[in-house]
C-alpha cells in the first residue's frame, strides 16, 4: 500500500522522554473536568492527529512523530491539501478511508471528515485527544473562522473530546521542531487536566526565539482582499480569490500581539457563538417582530 503514497514517509517513534517533560500537574481548576478514565482504554493514551495541509505535510510528520512519546497515535489526514476548508462536512459523496501504514489513513475528505470518520468508524478505541496541525503558517484571528486545522479540532470538541489546534508562524525545520515539542508539553497538559466543556485551544507558534507563553484572546485583522479575473482560452472569464497583507486592530492580549512578541499564543475557543449583550439588547425586537 505504501507505493500508492511514495512522497509520505512515515515517522519512527522516538523513545519516550515523557520524565523529562512532565511537570507536577496542580489539581483541575473549578470548571474543568476531572482527567477522562483509563477504564477500558490501553495503557497509552489514545491520540488523533489530523491537519489540513494533507498526508504529505511535514508538520502532520513532526506532530505525529513527537506525540508518540505521550500516547499511541493515529494519523486520519486528506489526500491532499485542504486549507480554508472550514468545518465542511462530505454529504453527498461516499468516503474512503486507506490504510498506507499501520494507524496512519488517507481520506478523500475534509479535516472534519477525517475526525469524524476517526472516532465514529476507522479506530477502534475512542481518542482521548484530538490534535491537529501543525500547521503550515499561522492561524490567528478571524483566519480561525476558515482554517481546516483549526475545525479539525472543533470537530473533535464537538464530540466530546479534548482538541487542540496548533499553527506554526514559520514553518521552517526550526518552526516545525518548535512547534512539535510544544505540543508534547501542552498534550501531556491536556490529558491531565482536560478542558472546560465545549471549549478547545488554538495554539500559534511564533517564528524564531520563542520569549513565552501567553494566553490569548481572537485577534482581529482586515485584508484589503485581492480578486484577480483572468480569461481563460475559450474566452470565460474566470476569478482567483487571493489576500493582500492584513492589518491588524491593536487590541491587547491578542493571539497577534503574542507571536509579535515572539511568545507562544494559546487561545481558548468556545463553541458557543451567541453574543449574549447583543441578546439582551435586542430583546425589545420581540414586540416589534410578533
Amino acid at each position: 500500500m505504501g507505493g500508492q503514497w511514495p512522497g509520505v514517509q512515515i515517522p519512527a517513534p522516538r523513545p519516550a522522554l515523557i520524565h523529562m517533560l512532565v511537570r507536577a500537574v496542580p489539581e483541575p481548576s473549578a470548571g474543568f473536568p476531572p482527567p477522562v478514565s483509563s477504564r477500558g482504554m490501553s495503557k497509552r493514551p489514545m491520540i488523533l492527529v489530523t491537519n489540513d495541509d494533507g498526508i504529505r505535510s511535514p508538520g502532520l510528520k513532526a506532530l505525529a512523530g513527537s506525540l508518540e512519546e505521550v500516547g499511541e497515535v493515529s494519523v486520519i489526514a486528506p489526500d491532499r491539501e485542504r486549507s480554508a476548508a472550514g468545518h465542511s462536512l462530505t454529504l453527498h459523496k461516499p468516503l474512503r478511508a486507506t490504510e498506507i501504514a499501520p494507524r496512519w489513513y488517507v481520506v478523500d475528505g475534509t479535516p472534519t471528515d477525517c475526525v469524524t470518520l476517526g472516532v465514529m468508524g476507522v479506530l477502534k478505541e475512542r481518542p482521548r485527544l484530538v490534535v491537529s496541525g501543525i500547521n503550515l503558517g499561522a492561524n490567528l484571528g478571524d483566519d480561525i473562522t476558515y482554517s481546516g486545522t483549526v475545525s479539525a479540532a472543533v470537530e473533535g470538541t464537538l464530540l466530546g473530546i479534548p482538541a487542540i489546534a496548533i499553527s506554526a508562524v514559520e514553518p521552517s525545520e526550526h518552526g516545525l521542531a518548535t512547534a512539535a515539542g510544544f505540543a508534547v508539553r501542552l498534550a501531556l497538559v491536556v490529558l491531565e487536566r482536560g478542558l472546560p466543556r465545549d471549549t478547545l485551544l488554538n495554539v500559534n507558534v511564533p517564528a524564531g526565539e520563542v520569549r513565552g507563553v501567553a494566553v490569548t484572546r481572537q485577534g482581529k485583522r482586515s485584508y484589503n482582499e485581492l480578486i484577480v479575473e483572468k480569461m481563460d482560452p475559450r474566452g470565460k472569464t474566470y476569478y482567483w480569490i487571493g489576500g493582500g497583507e492584513p492589518t491588524w486592530e491593536l487590541l491587547g492580549g491578542t493571539d497577534y500581539e503574542a507571536v509579535v512578541e515572539g511568545k507562544i499564543s494559546i487561545t481558548p475557543l468556545h463553541l458557543d457563538l451567541t453574543n449574549y449583550a447583543a441578546a439582551e439588547a435586542l430583546k425589545g425586537w420581540e414586540t416589534l417582530l410578533t
